[in-house]
């Protein structure tokens, strides 16, 4: 492999796939218990890379799910029902008689609760022959590419993020949008789940200390603010934070694994294989309230 291997590490090779934001990293086998020694070294390179990639990974179920617990809790989808003998695990299935895909705009998972997921674990169990790609984005890159002025401003304001109901789908619900395209995303009631939550526009990541923009899908409008005052300022830092520069994108293959640090990137699965099927295993690990 050509791309820049990292030498600070014993256990393991993290290889960059682009300049923002990405390795591929191994020497490592997740059906195994790793040591503690290992993880470290493996939350090093997700704290250093924002998103990294694991190759020709054989493992069930409770296999990744016992890697995730590593991390942390796991945090359950409110809107979404998970496997009958895994409700932890989110399976992602598109077939070919799909129009949409699930997560097919930018976004952050889970930015709608109270304490956003720290991260996303997905496994590729059937990939199309060619695309179903996810691209992410690197939002250190986006807040610190910003004038000194336009930092500024951003510091002091909050956004309001809903898990559903998206003004850009026409306040429609997610079982109404996805019934008809979507058909084996299977879509629960939330109960009484917080599925509205206000977060800082400008978080700092509680174990790097560095700041980083806070946006995505979820985002409605700033709050205290109307639409119609937000709209345009969203639309600038929507636009901003997915420049080509701070991008990078992997292309998956059959036992592919990618953990990305929700913290700090957006992620983008890209819907370009229509006639052809895509399944994928989600665990997605609690985080913290953003600050």
């Amino acid at each position: 492999m050509n791309a820049p291997r990292n030498t600070q590490y014993r256990h393991l090779e993290a290889h960059r796939i682009a300049g923002s934001a990405g390795a591929i990293i191994e020497g490592i086998d997740l059906s195994q218990e790793l040591s503690d020694e290992v993880l470290n070294e493996v939350r090093a390179a997700l704290l250093d890379n924002c998103v990294i990639f694991f190759r020709d990974q054989k493992i069930t179920p409770a296999q990744q799910l016992a890697f995730a617990r590593r991390w942390g809790d796991i945090h359950l989808h409110p809107f979404m029902e998970g496997m009958p003998d895994y409700p932890e695990i989110l399976e992602i299935v598109k077939l070919p008689t799909d129009k949409k895909n699930f997560g097919g705009s930018w976004h952050t998972d889970q930015m709608f609760s109270p304490a956003p997921a720290m991260g996303t674990i997905l496994y590729a169990l059937e990939v199309p022959s060619a695309g179903g790609d996810t691209m992410f984005t690197n939002q250190y890159l986006a807040y610190e590419s910003l004038s000194e002025a336009m930092r500024k401003m951003l510091d002091g304001l909050k956004v309001v993020c809903v898990g559903d109901n998206f003004k850009q789908h026409g306040g429609k619900s997610r079982k109404d949008r996805y019934s008809d395209v979507m058909s084996q995303m299977k879509v629960r009631d939330p109960g009484n789940v917080q599925t509205t939550s206000v977060h800082p526009l400008v978080r700092t990541h509680p174990e790097t200390g560095r700041k980083s923009l806070f946006v995505g899908g979820h985002v409605q409008h700033f709050d205290g603010m109307t639409d119609e005052e937000s709209q345009p300022l969203l639309d600038f830092l929507m636009k901003h934070s997915i420049r080509p520069e701070f991008t990078c994108r992997f292309r998956w293959e059959t036992g592919s694994l990618a953990f990305w640090d929700n913290r700090c990137v957006q992620h983008f699965a890209v819907n370009d294989y229509p006639a052809e099927t895509r399944i994928m295993h989600r665990i997605t690990i609690q985080g913290d309230v953003p600050y």
